[in-house]
């Protein structure tokens, strides 16, 4: 019975070994087949025009700083006016404030002699 089993197990490695060796030359038959197809498949080209690139505008840069330039003064200077108008309306409205106090004193001064 040991003889038996023995040799059973000795012709299920034989065959495994046979399979391990058929499986490695599949594997190999289908990487040389993939490669032969990449090989005979056409390049991809491209379908789009390769233009050159457009040489150095130095004038259009200094149009666009100028711009920038001008926009920064005109953005500053607004920025200055409304500065001015708002401190205006302050020193405005506590002349107002300081006006309207003084007055209601002299109201209630000239009320109370009456």
């Amino acid at each position: 019975m040991n003889e038996d089993a023995l040799t059973k197990a000795l012709a299920a490695a034989n065959e495994a070994a046979d399979n391990s060796q058929q499986l490695e030359v599949v594997k190999a038959v289908l990487i040389a087949q993939a490669i032969s197809q990449a090989a005979a498949q056409p390049q991809h080209t491209c379908q789009h025009d390769h233009q050159q690139p457009k040489p150095f505008d130095a004038k259009k840069w200094w149009t666009i700083g100028g711009f920038a330039v001008v926009g920064g003064c005109v953005a500053c200077a607004l920025a200055l006016a409304f500065a001015l108008a708002a401190t205006a309306v302050a020193i405005a409205a506590t002349c107002a404030t300081g006006c309207f106090l003084i007055l209601r004193s002299l109201w209630r001064d000239y009320a109370k002699h009456r």
